[in-house]
């Protein structure tokens, strides 16, 4: 049940992310709006066959030197992936490769600084939920 509200937050809070920059670029709701639903559908649909790719690539190489290097490509191709992403949605939208441009280095920036604040308070939240139940368990 935890992961889950974590997972959902993740997603407001990249959805909020997206429309915010997206309402700063354009001054548009609707573009806003339409960059927060739509940049990270498209991210949330690309990720499992992109991590499925690099997890086959990991496997290879898992008892070689190649092995961290593949970690570190998989999260360079991630990061490319998700700044396309960006791009492509504001670019369509607006029809600016400026505008699809700045989205596309902003928003992972964002992401990259608000999402570990995020997982620490619900990392926080959990270890104060296990402590509570070990607690509750101890007085039986």
């Amino acid at each position: 049940m935890l992961t889950a509200a974590k997972t959902f937050s993740q997603v407001v809070t990249h959805m909020s992310i997206a429309f915010g920059l997206a309402y700063l670029l354009t001054g548009s709701l609707a573009l806003g709006g339409l960059a927060a639903i739509i940049e990270p559908v498209i991210n949330v649909a690309l990720l499992p066959l992109h991590e499925k790719l690099w997890h086959a690539i990991r496997q290879r190489h898992a008892h070689s030197r190649i092995g961290m290097a593949a970690l570190a490509g998989e999260k360079l191709s991630q990061t490319c992936m998700h700044m396309g992403v960006a791009f492509g949605v504001l670019y369509w939208a607006t029809g600016s490769a400026a505008f699809g441009g700045l989205l596309a280095v902003v928003e992972p920036i964002c992401n990259v600084i608000v999402l570990p604040y995020h997982d620490r308070l619900w990392e926080k939240l959990r270890t104060r939920l296990e402590q509570r139940d070990a607690l509750r368990l101890a007085a039986l």
